[in-house]
């Protein structure tokens, strides 16, 4: 009987919070309708440059081949490597077609002609098959057009992690991991933990300003986030070799601006939460949505084209390519002028709002 009465009693009271009821229906549904179609391990759309030192009708003619599959955008057609190499560092280019001199007579003779193929392996998975995707299509067109009769090799390049090492993609977004969930879950939990006990009643009668106050919560969880990200890079370090190839301090400046962005939405949740049961559900929603649409494990150039708009206003999206940009590629600030600004301008909104929805009468 007793256990019969406890259960309906948590039912009753799951009843009472009108936001738990329909996160229970919202949350399945757009895990299984949406997140297949946005989450996806298809590589689609790497940007492509093409360098075609042979300037034939055979070489144009595979470039168009290349470019009219699903696989691939041409965005460039550079004169030289480097220039094309500038591409991939600046973000704009994935892989990187070099076309040989002497391309068409060559294959035309029958002798091997050496093709290269370089791909950006910050993504180990993306790169790897990008470049695979690149050479089925090369070793096609070569099989068309000649008969099986020319012979093309391709080598391949991967840059900024040569040997597609899992670990070397991952560990950053193991460090964007623990700072998501713990400087998100955390601050969710701390002003509605206080109006459950009570606590928050005592402060509400004194004259502290609010913005005090919400600064006095979120200068905590950005020193045990530096903390974090901290024993994270030294752990990395000793655990895998992996250190970062740019500046330190770098990542240090921008997870700063992260973790106060990730706790000022923590404390608008919990602003608007009754119960500590109400900021976990709500706050797993929003963290699961960040999480599968901003990129950290699958590309947001493989999403549709609305999962792409719902990346471009999530956070999480702008400090990933933060943080894979310093740690594999060595960026500068210079590179990083974009995402400093979008993620300026989500710290501003996210602790703006945290200010402006806690209220005292109501707490």
């Amino acid at each position: 009987m007793v256990l019969k009465y406890l259960i309906e009693k948590e039912f009753k009271q799951m009843r009472r919070n009108p936001i738990i009821p329909r996160l229970i229906l919202v949350f399945p549904c757009m895990m299984m309708i949406l997140m297949p179609w946005a989450a996806n391990l298809e590589i689609k759309y790497n940007n492509l440059a093409v360098v075609d030192l042979d300037h034939s009708a055979l070489s144009r003619r595979l470039v168009e081949k290349v470019a009219s599959t699903d696989y691939f955008n041409l965005v460039e057609n550079a004169p030289d490597y480097g220039r094309a190499l500038e591409s991939v560092e600046r973000g704009e280019a994935d892989v990187i077609l070099e076309i040989p001199r002497d391309f068409a007579k060559s294959l035309g003779t029958g002798r091997l002609v050496e093709l290269q193929i370089s791909a950006n392996s910050i993504n180990g998975t993306k790169g790897g098959l990008g470049s695979s995707y690149l050479s089925t299509v090369v070793n096609d067109f070569v099989n068309q057009e000649l008969g099986g009769t020319g012979m093309a090799r391709l080598s391949v390049l991967n840059l900024y992690n040569p040997h597609l090492n899992y670990k070397v993609f991952m560990v950053p977004a193991l460090l964007i991991m623990m700072l998501t969930l713990l400087c998100g879950f955390l601050p969710a939990l701390n002003i509605v933990s206080e109006k459950e006990v009570g606590t928050i009643e005592q402060l509400n009668v004194t004259p502290l300003n609010k913005f005090v106050f919400i600064l006095a919560k979120l200068v905590p969880y950005w020193i045990v986030g530096l903390v974090v990200l901290s024993i994270g890079l030294v752990l990395s370090a000793v655990l895998y070799g992996i250190v970062p190839s740019g500046s330190l301090w770098l990542i240090y400046f921008f997870s700063c601006i992260y973790i106060l962005t990730m706790s000022g939405f923590g404390l608008i949740i919990s602003n608007y939460s009754a119960t500590m049961q109400q900021a976990m559900f709500v706050m797993f929603f929003f963290l699961m949505v960040f999480i599968l649409m901003s990129g950290l494990f699958t590309p947001v150039r493989s999403m549709p084209d609305w999962a792409q708009w719902i990346a471009a206003f999530n956070p999480l999206t702008y400090f990933i390519q933060v943080m894979r940009m310093i740690f594999l590629k060595g960026c500068g600030l210079t590179d990083l002028w974009p995402q400093f600004g979008k993620m300026l301008c989500f710290m501003s909104v996210f602790a703006g709002v945290a200010v402006w929805s806690y209220r005292k009468t109501n707490a």
